[in-house]
Order: C-alpha cells, then structure tokens, then sequence
C-alpha cells in the first residue's frame, strides 16, 4: 500500500476505535468491549490492578501490547513523550511517576483519540499532561527537549519507521532514553497480508522483521540498544475479526511482541 493510504486508513480506524472506544489490536467482546474486558487484557501485557486504577475512566482502549511506563523507571521530573498516546493511557501512568514537576506529552494523529484523551486529562485534572495532534514522523516537539520516549504497539503502524526513530533521537536531551513495546516479525509475511488493510491495522501487516527493527534503531543514532523482553504473539491476541483470523491463523510462530531500550548518547 502507498504511504498516503496507510496513513489514513490508520487514522480512520483509530478514529472509529476513539468514537467508540474499541480496540483494533486486541478481540472485542459482543457489546464492543467493557471496561472489565480493556482491563483483563491489559493485565495480560503487563499492567497492575493499581495502574488500571490510577487513570482516568475511559484512557484504556485496550490498544498496545506491552507496558512501557514500567520499563522507563520514570523519576520525578522526567519530561516524557509517548509516540502514539491513544486516549492517554500510557501518558496518565506517567504523570503519575513523573510528578508535578514534570511533564508528559503525548502525540496522535488522529484528532478524535486527541479530543479524547484532553476529556480524560480535563475530568481528572492531570495538569502536566499535554496531547498534541501531529504525526510521530513529524513529532510537534522540539530538539533536545525531553528525557524519555515511550511507545506501546504504535511504531508497527508507521511506513516510515527509520524517520520516526530520527525524530526520536531528535527530541530526546542527551542521555536520554527511549523504551518501547512493539509488534515485530521472524520471518516475511506474504503480501497479500502485507496489503490487507485490516490486518495492517491490526498491528500485524506492517510489522518488519526484528532485526531490521533493531537496524532502524541504531541507524538513528542510539546505542545500548537492548530487548527487555520477547514473547510470541498469537492471533487471537492481535486480530478481532473472524474472517482476519482465517486469513493469518498459520502466522502464531511469525509475531512476536518485544520491549526495547536505547540510549541518546551523551
């Protein structure tokens, strides 16, 4: 598929999932997912009861597929930014370690989830979290500007992965460090996956391969580029459509989700 046409299908589907509030990456249930369900499925990737109790009502689409916050060892006063921020989950969860002197910015780029994420911000009155509208190719923030990157099961979905770690590396102060959970292959995919729309929105058609992945990371500039931790994803986990589920049910050994750390060199 063409840059343009991933881009917006992406963006109008995340926006139905914000509308809605339902999840592409992770199974609905028949009423369009409960809060009960988001929660079961965020204990699965890695979240504690206390962190699903300390956000905002609402922030937990069930969209990601690893818990980055608890990766970052966030200190108060970190400047943090969340590629990808969704409804706000991840960035809640950080201004909760961070503190009121610091800060948390999360960027999407789709207008909806950004409406909806400043709604829970504003009913909870988390003051040092700001949402921004741009692109995570193109990040709204400055050079130098922030002390940790985090992102959850969003990078997958870009066609331009090297420029969002350039962007990355960009915005990070020196020494800084950025922690991501992501979807990533062992081997191709077929293309007639690769150019299905709903599995690409699923988080699994525009995966790459790990390495290449970890390549991108370094290419960037990042050094003591390391994996906390691997599993394999299975279907039931990444699709939530029964006729996607046919068309990929051989692919279980072919995803895996995996937590990377990396640090702007000084």
């Amino acid at each position: 598929m063409e840059e343009k046409d991933v881009k917006k299908i992406v963006r109008e589907s995340y926006g139905k999932i914000a509308e809605r509030s339902s999840s592409c990456c992770v199974p609905t249930s028949s009423c369009c997912g409960s809060d009960t369900y988001y929660e079961n499925i965020s204990k699965t990737i890695g979240y504690t009861d206390e962190d699903l109790k300390s956000v905002p009502e609402g922030a937990n689409l069930g969209l990601g597929c690893g818990n980055p916050v608890a990766l970052a060892s966030l200190k108060e006063g970190d400047h943090v930014l969340d590629l990808g921020s969704g409804a706000g989950f991840d960035c809640f969860l950080a201004a909760n370690k961070v503190g009121k002197s610091g800060k948390v910015i999360g960027v999407d780029m789709t207008a909806s989830m950004i409406d909806k994420a400043r709604e829970n911000a504003r009913k909870e009155n988390f003051d040092n979290v700001e949402f921004r509208l741009g692109e995570i190719e193109n990040l709204p923030a400055a050079d130098n500007s922030v002390d940790v990157i985090i992102s959850n099961c969003v990078i997958n979905l870009s066609p331009e992965k090297e420029r969002v770690f350039r962007e990355a590396f960009r915005v990070l102060k020196p020494g800084g460090r950025l922690m991501v959970s992501d979807i990533v292959l062992l081997k191709e995919l077929p293309e007639f996956i690769k150019n299905n729309s709903a599995v690409y929105v699923s988080c699994v058609a525009g995966a790459v391969l790990k390495k290449q992945y970890i390549e991108f990371i370094k290419e960037a500039g990042f050094q003591g580029v390391d994996i906390l931790g691997e599993s394999s994803f299975t279907i039931d986990l990444l699709v939530n459509q029964h006729s996607e589920k046919g068309v990929i049910k051989d692919l279980n050994n072919t995803i895996q989700s995996i937590k990377i750390q990396a640090i702007k060199p000084n």
